[in-house]
């Protein structure tokens, strides 16, 4: 292991990208990019990251921000407990911290939010603690590098590369080595079998090349069969204006406004009397292209109609639910977060009436 710190150091230097919340890695800046790039590329992080903290530039505006405005600025990159859990932590760090945050591990640990890995690099690249960050890249990385078959899921498997890595962490730079080693994940120990060996820094030490096994590490238990729902989803446009419904506050999407949602693929007459039950009277219905959105645990496989109504009814079941409004699109897009499950039918919602 000792061998990696000076071939992958060098490399860094020469090859390392360039992300914005390297420019100025403070804590806030650390915190809050580590929790955007869960689950969520790179190159998808960059435009919300900067719009983040145009809106947001600080712990205590994080802490006071409506959930609303959060929610919205945080549209688009999915799994909104990260956003919420950033505010919570945002909120304890203001109580408890005077709004600074804490530079200890153990302490960054404890907030909402946080695990051993985001812990683990804030520590490191923001307060120069000689802590490991592991994430997927460096079980990738060293799975290959040790020709490793132990299932990188593994939650004991993860521990011991941690103490592993702390091991060899150069004192005086264990945060430039935590962020090489997911350099070196990212841009040349690829997933799925298409490493770029031929520049890798590693390559003449690693064991998975000399053994020829490459192609075959890591190994990761399979994942659970995801379940799939059937759903037939509306943009009802009435005059300028476009329905929209909140969730409920707990669940799936929790909180987030979505368009009206049926479940189960609903043909032409069902989709009208669907329209006509939340009290509108349809004068025009057109069919939407199918989409499908994929959450971790869940499939959701959509069919849509675009529906304009004549008129509203005087008792129309949507003006009973307190979560039901309508909105214009501007005001769609300035304040309320939509899912981007419903990605694909979010260009109708803006779609001019036609002549």
């Amino acid at each position: 292991m000792k061998r990696i710190v000076a071939p992958l150091l060098a490399w860094y230097q020469e090859n390392k990208r360039s992300l914005p919340w390297r420019d100025d890695p403070s804590p806030y800046h650390v915190w809050v990019s580590e929790i955007m790039l869960q689950q969520t590329r790179v190159e998808a992080v960059k435009g919300y990251y900067i719009r983040f903290l145009n809106e947001l530039p600080d712990i205590r505006a994080l802490a006071a921000v409506s959930e609303e405005k959060l929610l919205k600025l945080w549209e688009g990159l999915g799994y909104y407990n990260r956003a919420r859990n950033l505010q919570k932590a945002a909120q304890k760090i203001v109580e408890e911290y005077q709004g600074e945050m804490p530079s200890s591990y153990e302490e960054i640990l404890k907030l909402p939010g946080i695990g051993a890995y985001t812990a683990g690099a804030v520590a490191s690249i923001a307060f120069g603690q000689c802590v490991a960050a592991v994430d997927g890249n460096v079980l990738r990385v060293l799975a290959r590098y040790l020709a490793d078959p132990a299932d990188i899921s593994d939650e004991g498997l993860k521990k011991q590369r941690k103490t592993e890595i702390e091991e060899i962490l150069p004192e005086k730079q264990p945060g430039v080595f935590n962020q090489a080693v997911m350099d070196l994940g990212a841009m040349i120990c690829l997933p799925n079998g298409t490493p770029k060996c031929d520049v890798c820094p590693l390559a003449k030490q690693c064991l998975a090349r000399e053994e020829g096994c490459v192609a075959e590490l890591p190994v990761k238990a399979p994942k659970a069969r995801r379940r799939v729902e059937e759903k037939t989803v509306f943009v009802i446009r009435y005059q300028d204006r476009v329905m929209i419904r909140r969730r409920p506050a707990k669940g799936l999407l929790a909180g987030l406004y979505e368009l009206p949602a049926a479940q189960g693929h609903l043909n032409q007459k069902a989709a009208l009397a669907y329209v006509e039950e939340l009290g509108f009277q349809p004068l025009h219905i057109e069919t939407l292209p199918d989409s499908k959105h994929i959450f971790s645990h869940l499939e959701w496989r959509m069919k849509g109609y675009l529906v304009r109504a004549d008129e509203l009814a005087k008792k129309g079941s949507w003006q009973k639910d307190p979560d039901c409004r309508m909105e214009t699109p501007e005001s769609i897009d300035a304040d309320y977060p939509i899912p981007s499950a419903f990605a694909a039918y979010a260009p109708y919602i803006r779609k001019k009436k036609q002549e």
